[in-house]
């Protein structure tokens, strides 16, 4: 009874996160279909990890899901247990430990959809430890991001229409680089605000002030990379629909393609779109995105999430630079 209360509460229809039911004027196709799968699953997951019951009964079920959408699955799934955990509990970390370690990147990301619903006092008890894993808590930051990509999606008006800009939160131990990833998450949401089509895509991100839209493009290369949504010639426009932000579109490429890595599962429209955004093929980004790490316990002025990044974006400007034979 709990669990069906939450979910009536917390958790959007399945048609009120379509296209339409955002009032999103994107125009069907099959493409956009299948985009649409994407929040359709997170919601499906939000379901399944709020009506309570075993979290192995819960990962029979996200296993049962098409690879492809699976990680999404989990994002929700991860919302809903995070929800659960933020008033006692440990079942996020037990998920994560487990089946849902495969898809920890997408799952940072369901952490911060939780984000959006709780009341800041409570955020921070609701990221687990998931040491000793690489990416943590480095790319802890895609919580973040995940409460940016909630915002824009649920309330386009306010933070994609009149481009407000969140209070910091002292994420990590750094508030002011707060707003800066709630951009990438607003740049994966202007992906599926314009349903994958590049140039109105462009736009949107050209509409925000030059000093947010390098943060926005690397959301944008996320969701292009990992959601998919249009074709090479697109993927073509984009890019250099992004002028002097393309490493940023191919850092947020990158990071697309490390987690479907992680996940066991690439799709060919990720790799094509890795390949096009980023110059690299799924084995390359991993090394690049391995090497370029920093040590966690190295002190630092700047998050080491953002080290991480500037040194994958120098990478990638330097590889676009190498002259071709």
């Amino acid at each position: 009874m709990l669990g069906a209360i939450r979910r009536l509460i917390l958790a959007p229809s399945l048609e009120e996160v379509t296209f339409a039911g955002r009032g999103f004027a994107v125009t069907p196709t099959d493409a956009t279909r299948a985009m649409e799968a994407v929040p359709q699953a997170v919601v499906v997951g939000f379901e399944w990890g709020i009506d309570g019951g075993d979290l192995k009964d819960l990962a029979r079920r996200l296993d049962m899901v098409d690879p492809e959408l699976r990680g999404f699955a989990y994002e929700g799934a991860t919302m809903a247990l995070t929800i659960k955990d933020s008033t006692g509990g440990h079942r996020t970390r037990e998920l994560l430990d487990g089946p849902g370690q495969p898809h920890l990147l997408l799952s940072y990301i369901g952490i911060g959809f939780a984000m959006a619903r709780l009341p800041r006092p409570l955020w921070k008890k609701i990221l687990p430890d998931m040491r000793p894993s690489l990416f943590h808590p480095t790319m802890s930051w895609l919580c973040v991001d995940g409460y940016g990509f909630d915002l824009a999606y649920f309330h386009t008006r306010k933070w994609v229409d009149e481009q407000r800009v969140p209070e910091p939160y002292p994420w990590l131990g750094h508030p002011e680089y707060f707003p800066r990833a709630v951009d990438q998450g607003i740049g994966r949401a202007l992906w599926f605000i314009h349903g994958g089509v590049p140039d109105a895509t462009a736009d949107g991100v050209a509409r925000f002030g030059e000093q947010r839209q390098g943060d926005l493009w690397a959301g944008v290369g996320l969701a292009a990379t990992f959601a998919g949504g249009c074709t090479a010639e697109g993927l073509v426009k984009l890019r250099e629909a992004a002028g002097t932000h393309r490493a940023n579109l191919g850092l947020g490429s990158v990071f697309a393609s490390v987690a479907r890595t992680a996940a066991g599962f690439t799709p060919q429209h990720s790799a094509e779109a890795l390949a096009v955004l980023a110059g690299m093929s799924p084995e390359d980004a991993v090394l690049v995105a391995t090497t370029a790490h920093p040590d966690p316990d190295e002190p630092r002025t700047e998050p080491h999430y953002e080290a991480w990044r500037a040194s994958i974006r120098a990478e990638l400007t330097a590889r676009a630079d190498q002259p071709v034979d």
